[in-house]
């Protein structure tokens, strides 16, 4: 026996709907689940892999698809491929309220990781736990933010944290080597940027080894590359500066 399926009606299973809104009117495509994620950070770049059909849809889960008409006045063409690339790309993926409680618990995780990994506490040099970094951001009433990334959360979250604990960036170790001529100048505008010189030495040339906070790395690059014209060198040292262990909270 078969059954009449009018042909306006494609039936999904296993659907992650991504739904962007155009010109009044609400368009939908369906990917496969946890592929939207890997489209949109570039590291699935297979349309296929990712989209379950090349349809454009008014309502996904009713399997109803958009009218050529709306489509041309939504988005300037019919070709529904192109129209996919773009939903899949800007729309809005609709998840289930399960799925979003176990996506927001995850990047909770990610942040505080990330934090973990960047930060020390700045008297003992000793690194946090992930634990213990977790229990701060509850303690902050920390809302995880679905559409920011984890590494600019992590960075407001450092921010946050400062205020109700000893928490820094650890430090980056740096090593500069520049002309004697411009060396004493060009220290005079590098101090700043610095935390801590740890030794100076003047030969041929200005060799210093120093600390710094690891978001004054560019401008400090940039600075001596520019001042020296090239002739001076920057070295990285130790990407972080922390002493063995695990910092507790007492």
């Amino acid at each position: 026996m078969s059954i009449f399926t009018p042909t306006n009606q494609i039936r999904l299973t296993n659907v992650a709907v991504v739904r962007m809104k155009r010109a009044g009117k609400r368009f939908e495509i369906a990917c496969y689940k946890n592929k939207v994620v890997g489209w949109r950070s570039g590291v699935e770049k297979d349309l296929d892999e990712v989209l379950q059909t090349h349809s454009v849809f008014v309502n996904v889960s009713k399997g109803q698809v958009a009218k050529k008409e709306d489509l041309i006045s939504a988005f300037g063409t019919d070709d529904q491929t192109e129209i996919c690339k773009q939903i899949l790309t800007k729309g809005e993926v609709q998840v289930s309220d399960k799925e979003r409680h176990t996506q927001l618990e995850q990047m909770f995780r990610d942040i505080a990781t990330i934090v973990a990994d960047k930060c020390v506490n700045p008297e003992t040099k000793r690194p946090y736990t992930v634990i213990l970094i977790e229990r701060a951001m509850k303690d902050i009433h920390y809302s995880v933010k679905p559409n920011k990334s984890t590494k600019q959360q992590a960075l407001e979250v450092i921010k946050q944290l400062k205020e109700k604990m000893k928490i820094e960036r650890a430090h980056m170790r740096l090593r500069f080597i520049l002309p004697v001529n411009e060396g004493k100048k060009l220290k005079e505008k590098l101090k700043p940027l610095i935390k801590v010189i740890e030794s100076e030495d003047y030969n041929q040339q200005l060799e210093i080894v120093c600390l710094i906070d690891p978001g004054c790395f560019r401008e400090i690059d940039e600075l001596i590359k520019k001042e020296t014209k090239g002739k001076g060198s920057l070295e990285v040292l130790n990407l972080k500066d922390v002493e063995e262990g695990d910092e507790k909270f007492e």
